[in-house]
């Protein structure tokens, strides 16, 4: 079983104007963060604008991500949809594609108790295969609805195919506290500016937006923390919450497709309702990396 682990990178989903996926830019943004040393692909999630995405769609960017891989990196799926039925659908097309796992995040707008909470992920995980990861998902800030504890130890005892969760907010206390439900249940934070701390703590890894666009001080942070060399790796998490300020710290997926765009990478547009940035806000985006750029070591930054 390949588990998530150290820079989990959650990928972007390119657009055209029509709002039809750019399938060779997803081929194209697999290569770039391969060659730039992440650990972990994570595509359609909410940085993929998973919700706003036809069934199709996802499976399409699914396969895609999975198809140019090539198996070099870990690779899971995010499954998470509105409705249930369709997380099934999606989760078992991850399996049959040749995905390491899968995410799954909580039911969202419509308010849940856990009875339901545990119905709902018994019923999905339950339609895979038992040795097919799938890592819970709770960003109750956006999904309005939060995973407790002891809904996940109740979770966890009808569902062995649970490997861990991602966690998308910035609070080290449940952060810690979900640390302790299990011995092997792993916990990987989304807060990009919380990588060194939480792997400290002992979380696996951060899924992160922000390096779907500036891949290399995330990985820096990673390699020092395994050298044992904390001091280094503090010193390149002070560079990459930088950049991750720079890019609004994940607000913003239009953000995001900016600074692909600057770094080269055609990452189209954002799905509707969703809008690109301005010209002149593209504009001052760029100006600031640019200047984050000229502070980082020479040959860090590296253009295709």
């Amino acid at each position: 079983m390949k588990r998530l682990y150290g820079v989990i990178t959650a990928m972007v989903t390119p657009f055209d104007e029509n709002g039809q996926v750019m399938l060779e830019q997803v081929r194209n943004m697999v290569e770039f963060l391969v060659k730039r040393g992440v650990n972990c692909l994570y595509p359609c999630g909410t940085t993929g604008e998973m919700f706003l995405m036809h069934e199709e769609d996802r499976k399409k960017v699914a396969q895609a991500v999975v198809e140019q891989n090539r198996g070099r990196l870990t690779t899971y799926i995010h499954v998470g949809a509105m409705d249930p039925d369709e997380t099934i659908r999606l989760a078992q097309h991850a399996c049959d594609i040749g995905a390491d796992g899968v995410g799954i995040v909580t039911p969202a707008f419509f308010g849940t108790n856990p009875d339901a909470m545990v119905e709902y992920y018994v019923k999905v995980l339950h339609a895979i295969p038992q040795d097919f990861p799938a890592y819970l998902y709770n960003i109750p800030q956006l999904a309005a609805n939060d995973l407790t504890s002891d809904t996940i130890g109740r979770i966890l005892e009808l569902c062995p195919n649970v490997a861990g969760i991602k966690y998308s907010y910035a609070d080290m206390a449940r952060t810690y506290e979900y640390l302790g439900i299990a011995r092997d249940f792993e916990v990987v934070q989304g807060a990009d500016s919380l990588f060194l701390p939480t792997l400290a703590m002992g979380c696996a890894g951060t899924v992160s937006g922000c390096s779907s666009v500036y891949p290399e001080p995330f990985v820096k942070v990673y390699e020092a923390f395994r050298a044992g060399d904390i001091e280094t790796a503090r010193s390149w998490q002070n560079l990459a919450n930088k950049f991750v300020r720079a890019l609004g710290a994940g607000s913003n997926m239009a953000i995001f497709k900016s600074g692909l765009q600057y770094r080269g990478l055609m990452a189209g547009h954002m799905h509707r309702p969703q809008i690109d940035l301005k010209e002149e806000q593209a504009q001052e985006l760029w100006k600031t990396l640019r200047a984050l750029e000229e502070k980082c070591p020479e040959g860090m930054i590296i253009r295709d």
